[in-house]
């Protein structure tokens, strides 16, 4: 345990600070009126490396939050005067996004219900006997704060996109090509490296609008989550839903740093999600899809395939390629669809890659047998890159794809 010595000679507020080095510290304000654990709290977290500021009364530490906009506070809710409740309210109302923390005796936890209620992060039952508590709580706070920021700025973020798409769709409405480059627009930058892996695509577009899709993000410290996917149909209904696509992977990315929710780690559960939402809107729509997580910590791929054709082709070196096996329902079809988790070790070195059925009208063979067998021997190397996959497969001389296709790569 750290000891202390610290005396609050300010009176009624006592502010410690920190070297001009250490102005990036987090500060926060503790606001009780119990002199002792005021300073044991203050000289606790000073040695922490935390700014604190400290105020003995409700009025005081509201005048230090209006001046000093600290990054957290740490409330009592039993205190004479304008108690806790009250000053959570008042700080609730000036600004929502400072995190609280409420200390309180173990026989007032109706306040702390209603400090809850009211918008508070936390709450520690005094007296606090481990401070290491307290230092968790705080932190824990303020990095939920981080996520809600980063989750109010692209909300904000996507909002000023849709009012974008609605005006250009607006403006260039006869124009299906003008609405394809928005969509285009959706798809992540590429290549990427995600944890180590290396991750490109590219989508050849026909005269349409369609839902070809592909996605690929990190969750966490170790995952990558990626999927392909392809709308049945073309047309501005059929784009819909890859937006719809592009906002079920945010959301679920957002409540796995958010609340723990790791739905997003399984893809029969993001698959079901899916579902689920796309029967809502009413569309009439399906979708094929390849959705995987790969856990980066031991190369472990858990994937589900929705009735996606092809199947992704497995190559590694010294190896023939193979496609990878799995089979489902499709997206939209029943609502009591299940749809099943496989699971495969990657190799050291590999390179994955992924397609949309337009491929296969590209093929000559007539039977998809056939088609997938000349696939699988044009795929059949290594070290092909997205660029040097597209001349095997004679990309670069369509002039218009009869449909859109995507290719996508995964490599280690």
């Amino acid at each position: 345990m750290r000891s202390f010595a610290f005396t609050d000679t300010i009176g009624k507020v006592a502010a410690l600070k920190l070297p001009l080095e250490m102005s990036t510290a987090k500060r926060i304000l503790v606001i009780d009126d119990d002199r002792v654990i005021r300073q044991s709290i203050a000289a606790y977290l000073q040695d922490s490396g935390f700014d604190v500021l400290l105020a003995d009364d409700g009025l005081t530490g509201l005048d230090m939050f209006r001046d000093h906009h600290p990054d957290l506070v740490i409330c009592d809710l039993r205190m004479p005067g304008l108690d806790g409740i009250s000053v959570l309210h008042q700080i609730s109302a000036e600004d929502q996004d400072t995190p609280i923390v409420v200390i309180s005796g173990a026989g007032v936890m109706a306040d702390v219900v209603e400090a809850l209620r009211i918008g508070a992060t936390d709450y520690l039952i005094k007296p606090i006997l481990d401070l290491e508590v307290l230092e968790h709580a705080i932190h824990r706070s303020l990095e939920r704060a981080k996520l809600r920021r980063e989750n109010a700025s692209y909300r904000r973020k996507l909002e000023r996109a849709n009012q974008e798409l609605q005006a250009n769709v607006a403006a260039l409405q006869k124009d299906q090509q003008a609405g394809r480059h928005v969509q285009l627009k959706m798809l992540p930058a590429a290549p990427q490296n995600l944890l180590g892996y290396e991750f490109d695509h590219r989508i050849i577009p026909s005269l349409y609008l369609s839902g070809d899709f592909v996605e690929y993000i990190t969750v966490g410290k170790h995952h990558v989550v990626f999927m392909i996917a392809d709308v049945s149909g073309h047309g501005a209904s059929s784009a819909f839903v890859t937006v719809l696509l592009k906002n079920l992977t945010a959301r679920m990315r957002s409540d796995f740093g958010r609340h723990g929710d790791d739905s997003v780690l399984s893809p029969a559960k993001l698959l079901a999600k899916a579902n689920r939402e796309l029967l809502e809107t009413g569309l009439g729509k399906h979708i094929t899809m390849f959705v995987a997580a790969l856990d980066t910590r031991n190369r472990q791929l858990v994937y589900s395939n929705a009735g996606h054709l092809p199947c992704p082709i497995l190559c590694q070196p010294d190896q023939p390629s193979e496609y990878i096996t799995g089979s489902g329902m499709p997206v939209g079809i029943a609502a009591d669809t299940e749809f099943e988790e496989l699971q495969l070790t990657l190799p050291e070195r590999f390179r994955m890659y992924l397609f949309t059925d337009g491929i296969l009208e590209l093929l000559s063979p007539d039977d998809l047998l056939d088609k997938e067998a000349e696939l699988l021997k044009r795929c059949d190397r290594y070290d092909s890159d997205l660029a040097l996959l597209s001349q095997q497969l004679e990309l670069d001389a369509i002039d218009a794809a009869p449909d859109d296709i995507a290719l996508f790569t995964v490599a280690h």
